[in-house]
């Protein structure tokens, strides 16, 4: 008997199935997730150089760290962007346009949090503030002027932002998953 699911399905970097409209968390892979996000680049592609959603999750985990978020909330904070390995990345001012889309992204994100038994992905308010203070930092690099985004968004959060090629953003995403999953779950 075929499994009948809704709508139509994605294939995946591992040769998976995913099917956006329905998703289950047997769909869900790490592997996708940071392949996919590694290969997504922030601000609609308007950067000086490429720049990926993988490294800003990294960078967003970081900056949650040094706020003073523990593991599961680190682990959440890198994991805060997943659903885009399905859906793609659209730029803040537009999500709230596309009628239907924040509920895909959001079973889409209790399935991804299911995967991994994270309780949910519903940003923390650490974690919004983070995310959107980022921004001040990531446009000073990657687009020159910061035409006044501080003013809109806050002060920067403070970090470095090396633009990493994707295989490195990819290789540090994974790495940084599988020791904050050890972390939060005791595995090492």
């Amino acid at each position: 008997m075929v499994d009948q699911r809704d709508g139509d399905w994605i294939q995946t970097f591992t040769e998976r199935q995913f099917w956006p409209l329905d998703p289950k968390p047997e769909d869900v892979c790490i592997e996708d997730i940071a392949h996919a996000l590694s290969l997504t680049c922030r601000y609609g592609g308007h950067c000086k150089r490429f720049y990926s959603v993988a490294e800003h999750s990294i960078h967003v985990a970081a900056g949650v760290w040094a706020a003073g978020g523990d593991y599961l909330e680190r682990l959440r904070a890198l994991l805060h962007d997943a659903g885009e390995a399905y859906l793609c990345d659209v730029p803040r001012p537009v999500k709230p346009c596309l009628p239907g889309f924040a509920a895909v992204e959001a079973r889409i994100e209790a399935v991804i949090a299911e995967t991994f038994n994270i309780g949910t992905l519903v940003k923390s308010p650490l974690i919004k503030e983070i995310d959107t203070r980022i921004l001040v930092d990531e446009v000073g690099v990657l687009m020159g002027k910061r035409v006044n985004w501080h003013r809109k968004f806050g002060p920067p959060v403070g970090v470095a932002i090396p633009a990493w090629a994707p295989e490195d953003a990819e290789g540090t995403f994974l790495r940084e998953f599988h020791w904050l999953m050890g972390r939060v779950f005791g595995l090492s």
